[in-house]
């Protein structure tokens, strides 16, 4: 499947002119990556070019709460002023469940001065990307999102358990890279790719993954802003179809106790723009100083930068010894045991895989997270350990266990709050401390069980 060519508005009036469209989904991605807008009317979509809402909706916790004081307000003004959302034309695609010609489109966040609103996850993204422009750099991503499809749970106390496919049984074994265990969903998966043609999305692969119904996307290579867009577009896809087959599909980091979590590995290249040529790989074929520097990175900012791409208090549940997700920086050649991988590769494919990124993370702010790690590591040459050749679940942890230390990490980088922007730092610390404050108000089974009547 090619990737979506760049439109402007003239190129996004015709489109819709095509297919008939009449009502018009106006979309702004916020932190926790949450589809926020409005729905317009096609005319009044054509005429306005935009919408205007507070900005605070961009800058919402997952439950919906935002600080009543602090440094939030430093960045958010406390009257919660409107910002202008603009239509990115080549974000557009088809609504394919809707019963009317419906259209989606992906908005970018200005003040009232036209500056880009620096805490919206696409301004993030957007100033990352300006850091390689600036360089003569292109860097080219290929996601691989892993989700579970769980049997319809509507009580929050219940646990989650896998759903019954064709074959009225549901899962009760690990079915890794099973044909037949992904054939039991296939009237979904036929929809989902279905969904996924007409809306032009650039997905390869489908797979099934090692826990009881988690499966994986695999998504071609293009870049960072585009595949974000469809990571985003994706999510929500998936979601819908799987409701429309009874089922949920959840991107939660460890849904299911004793399984596999679920993660986002990001693979990632450097082109150089005048020649087009992968800056990973010098002209006789090996790696360069760029492509190890680009590791050094990782390997420096990542720990520091948890808090961006394992943003909730599960998302540190999936990150355990031998569970199929790294607990370290260690970097290796096809080596699935690290934090960051060199697939197999020739040398104009060379590439890195960040393998620590949950799926419940933002595609914008994974996407700027790593990118702004590697970014670090070239511009400071950060040079990297040597290359773990054994079992990197052997090596001590290198990354934080929770949240809350993760956020502190985070708060103590000024490296990173140069790089992705101190307002949007400021916003997201503001944001996850206030759900972290939430998440300890709960008392969880396990210390009822086992703290009740014992200590």
């Amino acid at each position: 499947m090619s990737e979506k060519k760049a439109m402007n508005f003239n190129d996004l009036e015709q489109w819709l002119n095509e297919r008939r469209v009449t009502e018009i989904e106006c979309l702004v991605p916020d932190l926790t990556g949450v589809a926020r807008g409005k729905i317009l009317p096609r005319a009044k979509f054509t005429e306005d070019r935009g919408m205007r809402l507070p900005q605070s909706v961009v800058a919402l916790g997952v439950t919906g709460e935002v600080p009543e004081s602090g440094p939030y307000y430093d960045v958010i003004d406390p009257t919660d002023k409107d910002m202008q959302l603009r239509p990115d034309p080549s974000s557009v695609r088809i609504v394919p469940w809707a019963s009317d010609p419906t259209a989606q489109v992906i908005h970018d966040c200005f003040d009232h001065n036209g500056n880009l609103v620096p805490f919206a996850p696409r301004s993030v993204l957007r100033k990352v990307c300006k850091l390689f422009a600036d360089e003569g750099l292109q860097p080219i991503v290929a996601p691989e999102l892993e989700f579970y499809l769980t049997a319809r749970n509507t009580d929050p106390n219940t646990l989650l358990r896998p759903p019954i496919g064709r074959s009225g049984r549901a899962e009760t074994s690990r079915q890794a890279y099973s044909i037949d265990a992904v054939n039991e969903f296939d009237p979904l998966f036929e929809e989902i790719y279905d969904y996924c043609d007409k809306m032009e999305l650039n997905v390869d692969t489908l797979i099934h993954e090692i826990g009881a119904g988690q499966m994986e996307i695999n998504f071609f290579h293009a870049e960072p802003m585009g595949l974000a867009d469809e990571v985003f577009f994706f999510k929500r896809t998936v979601r819908e179809a799987a409701l429309r087959h009874d089922m949920y599909a959840t991107f939660m980091a460890k849904p299911i106790a004793g399984e596999p979590g679920s993660a986002m590995h990001v693979h990632q290249s450097l082109l150089n723009v005048a020649t087009g040529q992968n800056v990973f790989s010098n002209e006789d074929g090996t790696p360069s100083e760029t492509f190890l520097h680009y590791i050094g990175g990782l390997q420096r900012y990542i720990p520091t930068s948890m808090a961006l791409v394992a943003p909730y208090v599960n998302s540190y549940r999936r990150l355990a010894r031998n569970s199929a997700a790294p607990i370290n920086i260690e970097w290796g050649y096809d080596n699935r045991t690290v934090g960051i991988r060199s697939p197999i590769s020739s040398p104009a494919a060379r590439r890195v895989e960040n393998r620590v990124i949950g799926a419940d993370a933002n595609p914008y702010i994974a996407m700027a997270m790593t990118l702004a790690c590697g970014y670090l590591g070239m511009k400071n040459k950060i040079k990297p350990k040597q290359a773990m050749k054994g079992d990197a679940y052997l090596a001590p942890y290198a990354l934080p266990r929770s949240l809350g230390e993760s956020l502190d990490w985070l708060r103590r980088d000024s490296d990173l709050h140069d790089v992705l922007g101190k307002e949007f730092i400021t916003v997201y610390l503001e944001i996850k401390e206030l759900e972290f404050d939430e998440f300890m108000k709960v008392i969880s089974p396990w210390e009822r069980e086992h703290l009740l009547l014992h200590v």
